[in-house]
């Protein structure tokens, strides 16, 4: 798979892209100098050689905010995003191979969290508790939101395992949980890795949503409690605009990476799409023949 992501150019733009994001919060003492807690200039300085990306109001570096906030942000879209799909992959499969009863009280607790509303839900418990740190955001989206991928493993476990080759195997006696790991999960990769970046997008958008809103710790740095401090302190209204716009870019750039990651691994899994990319250079290669490319 990972030597498929690399020759696949959308594949290897989304790692790249990913790798970046990630290594940078990883080493972001090595990357600046400066305490994201700390003042580190003047308010409002400009973009320049000594701060790369300007200082906030209070005089804090910007640059180093959106390193150290990478790693909260990341980790908590990564982790809620692992941890949604590892619930819905497994309940999914259980659900649609096992059938009977054990598919009727798993698609009950599916419909019970498909309809919790996880946004609410977080707004109740920081009204509770007065303030939602990071990981308790990830968490309550993690718990919230398997459904959806459950529900689509589900519907593809069914289809699957009244194929010839899940047929063949349980006549030849083989276990049941190697039959589900050898067989019926790497046919449906595309499906896992398709929620995994939906859940993970989720997650990263709602912490910074609910940050944003004043909703999270306003104490920790992400890039959702820098849009937050950023609109406190009207930095557009008074032309600071690298107070907004870093970490707005950093949530779509790792958006679009996790993305292109996902097309990549439909384009590997599936051969309609992998014979797809090689449909211009077949008609290329007829043109210059002089034989009809209609056939496609």
């Amino acid at each position: 798979m990972l030597g498929g992501l690399i020759t696949n150019k959308k594949g290897l733009a989304g790692v790249i892209l990913l790798l970046v994001l990630i290594l940078s919060a990883v080493f972001a003492p090595a990357l600046s100098e400066y305490n994201p807690n700390r003042r580190a200039g003047g308010p409002h300085v400009s973009p320049n050689a000594e701060h790369v990306l300007g200082t906030t109001r209070v005089g804090k570096d910007v640059w180093t905010q959106l390193l150290y906030g990478g790693r909260t942000s990341l980790a908590v879209g990564f982790i809620a995003g692992i941890v949604a799909t590892v619930i819905g992959l497994f309940v999914g499969i259980a659900s649609g191979y096992f059938g009977g009863k054990v598919d009727e009280i798993l698609s009950f607790f599916v419909n019970v969290v498909l309809v919790l509303p996880a946004l609410p839900l977080i707004i109740v418990i920081a009204a509770f508790i007065e303030e939602a740190s990071p990981p308790v955001i990830g968490l309550v989206l993690a718990l919230t939101g398997w459904g959806w991928s459950a529900r689509t493993i589900r519907t593809v476990t069914l289809s699957l395992r009244t194929k010839e080759f899940i047929l063949a195997a349980e006549l030849l006696g083989e276990k049941k949980w190697r039959i589900i790991i050898m067989e019926l999960f790497p046919n449906m990769l595309s499906f896992v890795v398709g929620g995994f970046v939906l859940a993970t997008i989720y997650a990263i958008l709602a912490e910074a949503g609910l940050e944003f809103i004043g909703l999270g710790d306003p104490s920790s740095v992400t890039w959702g409690t820098m849009l937050f401090w950023a609109q406190k302190n009207s930095a557009l209204q008074t032309g600071a605009w690298w107070e907004v716009w870093p970490e707005c870019i950093a949530i779509m750039v790792t958006g679009a990476a996790l993305v292109l990651v996902n097309f990549a691994v439909d384009e590997i899994t599936s051969p309609q799409l992998r014979a797809g990319r090689h449909i211009p250079a077949i008609r290329k290669f007829l043109a210059k023949r002089g034989r009809s490319t209609d056939v496609f």
